[in-house]
């Protein structure tokens, strides 16, 4: 491990306030934001992506196909994924990307425009903060944050560097579920008072293992940032973080993210529920895993409108042939949407309404329309390019909105109890041990500053 692979102490620190001053120069020279030029049509948007294991290698494919914009970098602790990496960038691109361990040597580089973030959920609030400050855009993947607190942080972050940071949220960019939405809100299904969603992933049992030393290449200390210290354990790397509550938010906050967001825009609601009730276990195995694999959620509105989200971990029929999806139901009938594809039914004898199969729709090179996820990616760099966070399908705010659903039905479930939530003080009321669900223990120097 090199000195520049794992920042010390007194060098963050230094970092930390060169990093600190230059952006309140540059706040009092030009308010609330960071001097930024706006990028026009041609120019080039240099990126990092940081975490290239496995949801990175998609990042990677993503960016290559974008004209204009350059992999700049590959960031992650576990030095044994570069070869392979660098190989896929210059396959895909023909230009070689800089590797490091930490973001925060890439965020030094002056030319670098923004960032990827592809690493496990513990991390991505202090990578968001960090580029943000450095005066980086940001592409979040979901879940935003690891905790509802150091979700609103990053809200705050994006807003005061006046950055742009696109959730991965997907299908807000998706042709048929936008679709879909449009159609919900339109009214002919009557008034939408309920949304369900559909998170039916089976999983194998992640059986036990004992603590081992840390792999050669891996910088451990930078895996872990800021959770609490522990020993290395191969549960954890690469993907089965996942299911401990130091690193991951269980499928409910994996997956549900996405199926959270697109129930809570088809019921219209930008503000908090009053009411969450999360019920659950881990059943049928004996292992290592602390998160449920079995988990229902209700959230009630003060208006009575319901939103529900079900996880099933083990063995399972679907609902209504969906396994990963939602159902909308309405006072004149109910939608079924399975990826991008909806259908849609009325009255007492389900008579089928309008649909949408994916027949019709007109691929667009220049925008990538009709290509699943890649057109949320390139909604990021047009929005980059306009220096305008308004052009983005789903800006941070509606990424901490949703995400924040699934660390209510989390918090509910762990502290097992029925919950009310004050949304304007983002704090249950009459709870102190949920409310102390809401923030996590930050390990030093990893840690989400009160002012960001």
């Amino acid at each position: 491990m090199s000195k520049k692979d794992d920042v010390s102490r007194r060098e963050f620190i230094s970092t930390g306030a060169k990093t600190t001053a230059a952006v309140a120069a540059a706040s009092a020279v030009m308010g609330s934001t960071i001097p930024s030029q706006v990028l026009g049509a041609n120019d080039r948007i240099r990126i990092a992506v940081s975490g290239i294991h496995g949801r990175g290698k998609s990042h990677i494919k993503n960016w290559a196909k974008i004209p204009g914009v350059e992999i700049a970098y590959l960031i992650d602790p576990d030095t044994n994924l570069f070869p392979s990496r660098v190989k896929m960038v210059e396959d895909l691109t023909g230009k070689k990307p800089k590797t490091v361990t930490d973001i925060r040597v890439a965020l030094e580089d002056q030319n670098l425009d923004a960032i990827s973030t592809a690493c496990p959920d513990h991390w991505h609030a202090l990578q968001e903060v960090w580029a943000c400050q450095a005066g980086k855009h940001v592409y979040a993947e979901k879940p935003l944050s690891h905790g509802i607190w150091e979700g609103r942080k990053m809200v705050e972050a994006a807003r005061r560097y006046n950055r742009v940071v696109q959730v991965g949220m997907q299908n807000r960019s998706i042709y048929g579920v936008r679709k879909a939405i449009e159609f919900l809100q339109s009214g002919e299904l009557g008034e939408i008072y309920m949304a369900k969603g559909l998170c039916f992933k089976p999983r194998d049992t992640i059986g036990h293992e004992l603590n081992t030393p840390v792999p050669e290449g891996l910088v451990w200390n930078l895996w872990l940032g800021p959770a609490s210290w522990r020993p290395y354990n191969p549960q954890f790397v690469p993907y089965k973080w996942h299911w401990f509550w130091d690193f991951g938010c269980a499928d409910l906050g994996n997956q549900g993210p996405h199926q959270m967001d697109i129930a809570r825009w088809g019921l219209g609601k930008n503000k908090f529920p009053q009411k969450v009730k999360c019920v659950g276990g881990k059943f049928a195995f004996k292992d290592d895993q602390e998160t449920p694999n079995t988990q229902m959620a209700t959230m009630e509105w003060d208006d009575g409108k319901i939103l529900q989200f079900e996880v099933r971990g083990l063995y399972t029929n679907n609902e209504d042939g969906i396994r990963i999806g939602n159902l909308f139901y309405g006072t004149k009938g109910w939608m079924h949407l399975n990826g991008d594809k909806w259908t849609t039914y009325f009255g007492r004898k389900d008579e089928p309404g309008p649909k949408y199969d994916g027949a019709g729709q007109v691929a667009d090179p220049n925008n990538l329309a009709g290509s699943g996820g890649s057109a949320h990616f390139k909604n990021f760099i047009d929005a980059v390019r306009a220096n305008d966070y308004k052009l983005l399908n789903a800006d941070v705010l509606e990424g901490f909105k949703s995400t924040t659903l699934c660390h209510l039905a989390n918090i509910s479930y762990r502290v097992d109890s029925e919950l009310e939530f004050d949304g304007n003080t983002e704090r249950f009321i009459g709870n102190e041990r949920a409310n102390g669900l809401l923030r996590r223990h930050y390990r030093y120097p990893f840690v989400v500053p009160e002012v960001v």
